[in-house]
């Protein structure tokens, strides 16, 4: 029989196989964003469209040719969110987050959807968890959110990553630097392409940008933003320095970082891999001052960043960085006959509660089919109730892999006599997976 249809293509099925690294992954995400403050928001999948050409930019590539969008029963424009940032914004100025005190440190790991081709790295579903700060201009808060960052690769075990930094200056030091760009692109107009002579007018450093392979090119001697940033720009960038340097975070600075999305300001930044090919960047962010003005707050300088987990994975992989493995079935109960499935029905609810991951038969099968099923799941030890069992109150703990055979003579219940059987042949190991108090 053929499948009526297959995954969409750029998304993929996370399989059993592999959900358990993201599961490892995603848990220290979150417990480090939670040492350093950061509380999880959760919100909707999609958004009325507005918000996301305000936010994210109506030149950028996300609005023009990437963004899933599509018209409701009611004739209403939403589109899946292409990023996390916008929606945070809107969801903590909607309910007033900020009235609980500021600094408002958040975090969430959201599913994004952009129309790209897809690649190694680059899906069309993806999944990204974000960090956001709002309420401080205050530099140590760029540094502390850099350090954040660095502290989640460190503990994952990922090294070798390069730091850059760059400052794109605020929205009045910007004027200058966009026309010494337009006059430089503007006489090299016949090396771009069709899509950066469109930014030429209304944003030139979206150029800057381009994956283009003649417009990198060309952008190589392109004016450099830090020639032209404020003094106050200045100060602030070697603040974020300072701080980065005194908490010895190796960094360096990258004049042509300048992010992909419009609401950027002042501080940007990436960490970068060589290790797993074009989609190099794993986590990207930097301060976005005038984001919440922009989607209806009051003045709210904020800052944020990304992480691509299937840009992480990629590298985890690439680096065979070793993954906990999801917790294995420890016992496998075969029952023969009505009496003997009462009776493991009941054991395997108690062994759970207790922490003991244990399988039974739920299909009827015959012991012989029970055996080969728990050999395919990966079964490290089994027992077998049937009714001479349950009538003698005996059975036998049997160690799948080396065969080895413990007898379990029934005492006041099967339970504690199973459990004081598996504890003696686990004692070596046992303390180091599960909590035994329940136990003893």
């Amino acid at each position: 029989m053929e499948l009526i249809t297959k995954a969409v293509k750029g998304t993929q099925d996370i399989l059993p196989k592999d959900s358990y690294k993201y599961n490892f992954i995603e848990n220290i995400l979150k417990d480090e964003s939670e040492t350093a403050g950061f509380k999880e928001i959760r919100t909707p999948v999609f958004e009325h469209t507005e918000l996301f050409k305000r936010s994210v930019g109506a030149t950028t590539d996300v609005v023009q040719k990437e963004m899933y969008t599509f018209d409701d029963k009611a004739d209403r424009s939403l589109t899946l969110r292409p990023e996390g940032t916008a929606s945070t914004v809107r969801a903590m100025l909607e309910h007033g987050l900020f009235n609980e005190g500021l600094p408002l440190k958040l975090s969430y790991i959201d599913s994004c959807y952009r129309y790209e081709k897809p690649q190694s790295g680059r899906l069309r579903e993806f999944h990204q968890f974000g960090l956001e700060i709002f309420g401080t201009d205050s530099p140590i808060a760029d540094a502390e959110l850099i350090r954040t960052a660095n502290n989640i690769f460190t503990r994952i075990g990922i090294k070798n990553l390069s730091l850059q930094i760059n400052s794109i200056g605020c929205s009045e030091c910007r004027k200058d630097y966009q026309e010494a760009l337009r006059k430089y692109f503007v006489n090299n107009k016949s090396k771009l392409c069709k899509t950066c002579l469109e930014r030429l007018e209304r944003n030139p450093m979206r150029i800057l940008d381009c994956k283009n392979p003649e417009c990198k090119e060309v952008a190589k001697d392109a004016p450099i933003i830090l020639d032209y940033i404020c003094d106050d720009c200045k100060e602030h960038f070697e603040s974020v320095k300072s701080f980065l340097d005194k908490n010895e975070i190796k960094y360096s600075v990258n004049p042509g970082i300048v992010r992909g999305l419009d609401y950027y300001t002042r501080t940007v930044f990436e960490f970068v891999s060589n290790n797993i090919g074009a989609q190099s960047t794993v986590c990207g962010g930097g301060r976005y001052d005038s984001l919440v003005k922009e989607i209806g707050g009051k003045d709210m300088p904020s800052l944020g960043c990304g992480f691509g987990i299937e840009r992480l994975m990629l590298l985890i992989e690439s680096l065979e960085i070793e993954i906990p493995k999801s917790k294995e079935v420890e016992i496998y109960i075969a029952a023969i006959g009505k009496p003997a499935m009462f009776e493991t029905f009941d054991l395997a609810g108690k062994l759970r509660e207790c922490g003991i991951p244990c399988e039974y038969d739920i299909t009827g099968r015959s012991l012989k089919s029970q055996m080969k099923y728990a050999n395919k799941i990966g079964a490290k030890y089994s027992i077998v109730l049937g009714d001479e069992e349950i009538e003698k109150g005996r059975a036998i703990l049997k160690n799948m892999q080396t065969k080895e055979t413990r007898d379990i003579i029934k005492c006041g219940s099967f339970f504690n006599s199973v459990s004081e059987a598996y504890l003696e042949v686990k004692k070596d190991e046992f303390e180091k997976n599960f909590d035994i108090s329940n136990l003893i």
